[in-house]
């Protein structure tokens, strides 16, 4: 087994913030003028890395984590104002619908409705059928994009039910009933293919603009895919379903910090025995699409890929699930050549094995330190920056939680005052500025942090609470929170610990005439 090693991330800070939380007039955020202004502000700021939450479609609950497609975009992010350039859409058009009216919260639900309405009516116009760039974009893409649109366009004619709510003879893709629904459903199958070329093109324009201004891009993908999803519809025999294609158990994990029962995912689990027997071709592809999108791939519950929690598929909870092997090396060794340059991140969070260890050693990949969880016990805590080694990624916490603000506020009387000491501050209101400085003059090749604790904002801008639904992945940036002031401080951080030059004036890079 030859293994690809790979070397240390270059020393740096960056900011978790996801798609959906840029500014937007039209309810989320998207590709366009926004997103390169925040380019530009992470720019001024001394940052070089922008972390971003799963980009896929997504299903109920809105959840990232939970996409129809693992190479698919979400239609969700398409930029409007760039459409109504190209000739596609009218501003009165955009205008006619309801967006919410809450420009620091997500409503999906005016989002569902609206967005694939003013898309659709794109899609009428567009005379993209007949261009290079689109039948490009097909060839480029065959290996998934026919599978995903067909499911969609399958999904919406059944009222956007799962593949295993469908009529048998298309749930298990009978070939002269797939190729019915086909034929009878081309148009369908076209818009959502439309959707995927549009979403690629823009998300491409901002990828260059990030590098061309030092920004690499940090991707977040799920290490497992949705039972709703044309991945398990179509590759069915690569997970752990019956001979009737229905799971026989599911991904979580036991009870931890969040849930004292749990976290019960309800994933569909792969079948790595199956999986191997073809050379772990379905990851590589899924791999070398992701090597496309990001510069940095991080891999969401690495220590599932050593070993994973199988959990009764009838289980309410996570309760009574059971630790299975995983294929470890035997997988990872195939990413060499899929990943060309693009680098990995071992989500490393949890019950951290010795094997998840030798593996992340072997590979030469970074683990992550969550600074939160350093102040819940003593100086002997490896999430405390003195204990940190080279090759890692600190992060204040992740979208699972809480903003700094919040944090420090709830901390218990034994606890705070164990922050305050080893961050040396008496105020509270500067633990959160404190922990960023501690973090930027570590020895951790990244410092990353969300939007959020740089804005000093509490709960109500918390983007996820694990295992609750109703209430996640909603907060939005205003565009005036994106102050001068701010990239000063965060630029002065950055430079003072050695994570970008001393500012030196450098020619503007001229943003895309088509945004």
């Amino acid at each position: 087994m030859r293994i690809k090693k790979q070397q240390p991330l270059p020393r740096g800070a960056g900011v978790l913030l996801p798609v959906s939380s840029l500014p937007s007039p039209y309810g989320i955020g998207a590709l366009g003028r926004a997103a390169y202004d925040f380019v530009d502000f992470l720019k001024k700021a001394g940052q070089i890395y922008w972390q971003v939450l799963p980009i896929g479609p997504t299903s109920f609950g809105d959840s990232p984590y939970q996409s129809f497609s693992a190479f698919a975009g979400n239609p969700y992010f398409i930029d409007l104002d760039t459409l109504v350039e190209q000739g596609l859409l009218t501003r009165a058009e955009i205008a006619a619908k309801d967006w919410g009216a809450d420009s620091a919260n997500v409503e999906y639900g005016k989002i569902f409705d609206a967005r694939f309405t003013v898309l659709k009516q794109a899609y009428a116009r567009s005379r993209h059928l007949s261009t290079k760039a689109y039948q490009k974009f097909c060839m480029e893409n065959a290996d998934w994009l026919p599978d995903y649109s067909t499911y969609m366009a399958i999904k919406t004619q059944f009222g956007n039910r799962s593949w295993v709510e469908w009529p048998d003879d298309i749930r298990l893709r009978r070939p002269d009933v797939l190729a019915a629904y086909t034929e009878r459903l081309h148009d369908e199958i076209g818009f959502w293919s439309f959707c995927q070329f549009l979403f690629f093109e823009q998300w491409r324009k901002l990828k260059a603009y990030a590098n061309q201004n030092g920004i690499r891009i940090i991707g977040d993908i799920p290490i497992y895919v949705s039972l709703d999803s044309a991945d398990v519809w179509v590759y069915g025999d690569l997970f752990q379903l019956d001979a009737d294609r229905r799971p026989t158990a599911v991904a979580g994990v036991p009870p931890d910090m969040f849930s004292a029962t749990g976290q019960l995912w309800g994933n569909p689990l792969y079948d790595w025995e199956a999986m191997k027997k073809d050379g772990f071709t379905w990851w590589k592809r899924r791999m070398h699409a992701s090597a496309c999108l990001y510069d940095i791939i991080r891999i969401d519950h690495f220590i599932g890929i050593v070993r994973y929690y199988s959990i009764p598929v009838d289980a309410d909870t996570a309760m009574n699930g059971v630790w299975k092997t995983g294929p470890g090396s035997s997988l990872l060794a195939t990413f060499g050549e899929a990943l060309g340059d693009a680098k990995v991140i071992a989500e490393d969070l949890g019950l951290v094995t010795p094997a998840v260890r030798r593996v992340k050693q072997q590979f030469g990949y970074p683990g992550m330190k969550l600074m939160e969880f350093g102040f819940d016990s003593d100086a002997e805590n490896d999430n405390l920056p003195h204990r940190f080694e080279t090759n890692c990624i600190a992060y204040g916490g992740t979208h699972d939680n809480e903003p700094l603000t919040s944090f420090f506020m709830h901390q218990k009387k034994k606890e705070a005052a164990f922050t305050k000491a080893y961050l040396n501050v008496r105020r509270r209101g500067d633990l959160t500025w404190a922990l960023i400085r501690a973090a930027y003059a570590s020895v951790a090749d990244i410092a990353i942090f969300q939007m959020q604790d740089y804005l000093g904002l509490d709960n109500r801008a918390r983007m996820n609470l694990p295992s609750t639904i109703g209430n996640n992945w909603k907060w939005r940036m205003l565009k005036t929170q994106l102050t001068q002031p701010l990239a000063d401080a965060m630029r002065k951080l950055a430079e003072t610990y050695g994570r970008i030059k001393p500012n030196v004036e450098t020619p503007r890079t001229e943003k895309e005439t088509t945004i």
